[in-house]
């Protein structure tokens, strides 16, 4: 089969085929480091990594950036006396990398801060005002300007025409020909950090913000590179004046367009701005990482995501009903290691990953294969029951879920079992002591709890119910 991906710019499914399959190559926008992560970001950094392990279980070597925006209006807004804005900038990269770790996202092959490639910034506006699409501000003040009617393709990412866009709000309109114009280089003001400057051919000041990915994706991966990715609230302006920018200095920049959902609180973005947001690092300290990641995972990437407290209690309850399986199958097989070494795909898992990343309908099959083992222990088939762990195994590695399988669950899980364990503990003295009604009590009160007891010739064993 052949990946099909949906690209934005397209705006239709498309047929993946990388410039280089032995080296498939992905840009995707990184954190501005203006304030720590809300879950949003968490999420689309996830959609992202599911889809470069996927890319990596097709292709091999995939060559994965993601940038820092570390200089920007909103880092320099955020930074005060007590704090300059370079020391605030890498106090938040740390928060964003300590929470994409958390729920155990790979780290990007190079994650460039835009401040370490100012030098690029400048050689592709250079270029830019040379070839007649930038031109310095009519006011004198240092800003440089996209000149977005001298690029005809401006607006094909989004497909709407300059006339129907807003004016850019990124710098003064007076020094500009249009209102669409968008700065690519701003000069130095009195009121900003004389720290925050560099020098250039048009005066000291800061790269704007589109500049700075152009720039960087070219310097890491090229010219052309196979896939842009970012949050579907980044198409516009940011993604479009990437595109025109590196476009209209000659370069064959993104094939491909690939935009995740966000997430929505009561139909509504979750952004800082609106003041909405829920910090990643709240939802880490009150649910297993692990969990966190399912939550996130479970909703297609491309579709708009409202969180819940149901959403992390199903997420939660979806990993017990795999762990108890692998659990079950490691007694029936007297942890036989060969249980969990991964097996081959099942064919549905790859259709659904093949097509544009189907991830609900793949843990659809991870739960399927889960049913059919536990079904293959009810009838003492070990055989057939190792296959669908080995199977859910090697699923679970590509979700970046294995973690925690037939593994200690924490303190948590620690405990329930200690409490569940004296009950049947209780329970089998009160049988051996004729005490039917007491075990019967107590095997009620075990069931009330979602658990389930299996008595089997050595011993009784318990798993959550579902």
């Amino acid at each position: 089969m052949t990946l099909r991906i949906y690209d934005t710019r397209a705006q239709q499914l498309r047929d993946f085929v990388p410039l280089d399959p032995a080296n498939v190559t992905m840009y995707v926008c990184g954190a501005t480091v203006q304030s720590g992560p809300h879950i949003g970001h968490v999420r689309a950094a996830l959609s992202f990594d599911i889809l470069r392990r996927w890319l990596m279980h097709r292709y091999g070597r995939v060559t994965f950036v993601r940038n820092v925006t570390d200089i920007d209006d909103k880092v320099l807004e955020n930074a005060d006396d007590s704090e300059t804005w370079w020391a605030l900038a890498y106090r938040m990269e740390q928060e964003f990398t300590a929470a994409y770790a958390a729920i155990g996202i790979l780290p990007p092959t190079y994650e460039p801060r835009a401040t370490g490639s100012i030098p690029q910034m400048h050689e592709l506006i250079a270029t830019l005002i040379e070839r007649g699409h930038a031109y310095p501000a009519l006011d004198g003040s240092g800003d440089v300007y996209f000149d977005v009617r001298s690029w005809s393709e401006y607006g094909a990412l989004t497909h709407q025409s300059p006339d129907q866009m807003e004016a850019a709000q990124d710098a003064d309109p007076r020094g500009k020909r249009h209102p669409q114009d968008f700065a690519v280089w701003k000069g130095a003001k009195a009121d900003e950090p004389a720290d925050a400057v560099w020098r250039s051919p048009w005066g000291d000041g800061r790269p704007g913000w589109h500049i700075e990915c152009s720039a960087m994706a070219k310097r890491y991966l090229g010219s052309s590179f196979d896939l842009h990715g970012g949050g579907l609230d980044l198409r516009f302006p940011h993604h479009e004046n990437e595109l025109a920018q590196s476009s209209a200095a000659g370069e064959g920049f993104a094939q491909y367009w690939v935009h995740n959902g966000l997430v929505t609180v009561d139909g509504q973005k979750m952004s800082k701005s609106l003041g909405n947001f829920t910090l990643a690092a709240d939802v880490l300290a009150e649910h297993d990482p692990l969990v966190v990641r399912y939550a996130l995972a479970a909703a297609h990437y491309r579709s708009s995501l409202d969180l819940s407290a149901s959403s992390f209690a199903e997420a939660s309850a979806a990993l017990d009903r795999i762990a108890t399986f692998r659990q079950r199958v490691l007694r029936a097989t007297d942890a036989d290691p060969q249980v969990l070494v991964p097996a081959d795909l099942p064919a549905a898992f790859v259709a659904a990953m093949d097509d544009d990343l189907g991830v609900p309908q793949a843990l659809a099959v991870v739960h399927e294969t889960v049913r059919a083992g536990n079904s293959a222990l009810d009838q003492s088939d070990a055989k057939k029951a190792t296959d669908a762990a080995r199977a859910v195994v090697a699923m679970l590695e590509i979700l970046g879920l294995a973690a925690g399988g037939d593994e200690a669950a924490g303190g948590e899980a620690s405990a329930l079992d200690a409490l569940v364990q004296t009950m049947i503990a209780q329970r089998a003295q009160a049988r051996a002591d004729t005490d039917w009604a007491s075990a019967d009590r107590i095997r009620d009160a075990i069931a009330a709890a979602g658990i389930v007891l299996e008595d089997t010739p050595d011993g009784t064993h318990w798993s959550i119910d579902g």
